[in-house]
């Protein structure tokens, strides 16, 4: 009985890490270490399918949501042979998760990284990652996003006088630097970068080897990038500090200065900070918890009386 746990990162932005405890089809994932959501999928459909079925989306059924304080609550249950099936896998994830839960963070399993190329054909912005070879026949997005939440939270003054959100300017900058190709690396435990298969163009840069240094740690390259730029690229990385903080390979200088950034943010940390592999000044990020449970116990505003429709009531119902 093989069961994996590993961590993965989410990209494209790059947005936090998700813990995943994987028997056979079903799966147990978290982004916090504390609540995790559980699933099991219907491989069977995929065997009729050969080979080639193997890339086919099945869709998870919802084993359960637990957490060491609430238990576990279970999904919907249904009654077919095919679904008990599907429970006992579903059974082994959740009892091997009671058992490994508290040893998070998991290692990093998501190798096989696939970066936009600046227009020397070098790595500009990582776009995606996966555990596997197979994986890399996935299509994702070519071009690199700051993300919906960068466009109305991330705030520079690196840039003077922009019409529009850092954000949005961000990402427009940095895809004005790419050459649009983008290519599959395997990286190997020292850094190094194997080249694999490209998409858009550039077949001639297979089987090339990158050393370590040339992939950005944070994701985002700032080599020929004048100081306002590079400061820009500074800040966002500033913004996503709790996040970044998640990494296993930040040098302690990078990790010191995460730190300060990610203080500012007193409720992300304490949402991450369980699964930060090392800390440099613990003191500092255990007030900024202390700060987000001060926050997190305030009385809310009073809400303003406001007419408010039927359908808004029952959407805002339906959410909970």
């Amino acid at each position: 009985m093989q069961i994996e746990c590993y961590a993965q990162r989410l990209l494209n932005p790059f947005r936090g890490v998700v813990h995943v405890v994987r028997y056979q089809s079903a799966e147990a994932v978290s982004t916090d270490g504390v609540e995790w959501d559980l699933y099991v999928a219907n491989d069977a459909l995929l065997d009729d399918l050969g080979h080639a079925g193997r890339r086919a989306q099945i869709s998870d059924i919802r084993y359960g949501h637990w957490s060491a304080e609430k238990g576990l609550k279970r999904g919907p249950l249904f009654p077919s042979d095919d679904f008990k099936r599907l429970e006992n896998m579903g059974a082994v994830a959740y009892e091997h998760l009671l058992k490994v839960h508290r040893e998070v963070p998991f290692v990093f399993r998501d190798q096989f990284e696939l970066w936009l190329l600046d227009q020397d054909n070098q790595p500009l912005a990582l776009l995606h990652s996966v555990r596997t070879d197979s994986e890399t026949d996935t299509k994702p997005p070519l071009d690199w996003r700051a993300g919906i939440a960068a466009q109305e939270h991330f705030r520079s003054t690196a840039i003077t006088d922009l019409a529009e959100p850092a954000g949005t300017y961000l990402t427009r900058y940095v895809n004005s630097l790419s050459s649009g190709v983008a290519q599959w690396f395997r990286r190997s435990d020292d850094g190094t970068g194997l080249g694999l298969h490209t998409l858009k163009g550039g077949d001639a840069l297979r089987g090339r080897v990158l050393e370590a240094d040339v992939f950005p740690p944070l994701f985002i390259t700032t080599t020929g990038m004048n100081a306002a730029h590079t400061r820009l690229v500074h800040d966002y990385h500033a913004w996503q500090a709790p996040w970044m903080l998640l990494l296993p390979h930040l040098d302690p200088t990078t990790r010191g200065a995460l730190e300060i950034a990610a203080c500012q943010q007193a409720e992300m940390v304490e949402k991450h900070c369980r699964l930060y592999p090392a800390m440099i000044d613990r003191a500092a990020l255990q007030a900024a918890r202390v700060e987000a449970a001060f926050i997190r116990n305030q009385p809310a505003p009073p809400r303003p009386a406001e007419a408010t429709s039927t359908e808004y009531i029952e959407l805002n119902v339906s959410e909970e």
